[in-house]
């Protein structure tokens, strides 16, 4: 969470509401999203000065708005640019697959159907972010940062496909294997 969020700043300087919000459109498949997580990586961030904090009053609010500073684009840029690790993707759902078989038998499809109900959700958030980026991609055509989040963007809606035919292949073989 902490690279995500030390990558936004590095674009521009955000609230953390502003992160919330941006982290919600597409980058919650990497992440969660929650407020509490966004607080904690922020107060670990503080903590090794990668980041600071303006206060202004808008509205008779004050509004914390965080930046990244010298510190946090040397760490950041040093992450950026080393190798990908593909042991770090974790899916903790598949453990409750892997022990349906202990999970009561009416219960089974109704989990998968539910976990199908949510990908699709997520499928048309992502895809609407890739049909966005297609319209923008013309306009920003030379724009590297532009260019990798949107494969990001394409990346979390074919992987989203993917498990969708998955689970439901699953779902059709736990309905014949449960007749």
């Amino acid at each position: 969470m902490e690279n995500i969020i030390l990558g936004l700043l590095l674009l521009q300087s955000r609230t953390i509401y502003a992160l919330r919000k941006r982290i919600n459109c597409g980058l919650n498949l990497m992440y969660s999203c929650s407020t509490g997580s966004i607080q904690a990586a922020i107060k670990k961030l503080l903590h090794n000065n990668y980041i600071n904090i303006n206060e202004t009053t808008e509205n008779g609010k004050i509004k914390k708005i965080y930046s990244i500073t010298n510190e946090g684009k040397s760490y950041f840029s040093s992450w950026v640019n080393s190798p990908m690790q593909i042991d770090t993707a974790k899916n903790p759902e598949l453990s409750k697959l892997y022990f349906m078989g202990l999970a009561e038998k009416d219960t089974r499809a109704k989990t998968i159907e539910q976990h199908l109900a949510d990908l699709q959700k997520k499928y048309i958030v992502l895809n609407s972010i890739c049909e966005e980026g297609e319209r923008l991609s013309n306009e920003f055509q030379n724009n590297e940062i532009f260019f990798y989040q949107f494969q990001t963007a394409k990346y979390g809606r074919d992987f989203i496909d993917f498990n969708i035919k998955w689970y439901t292949t699953l779902l059709k073989n736990i309905k014949e294997n449960e007749q």
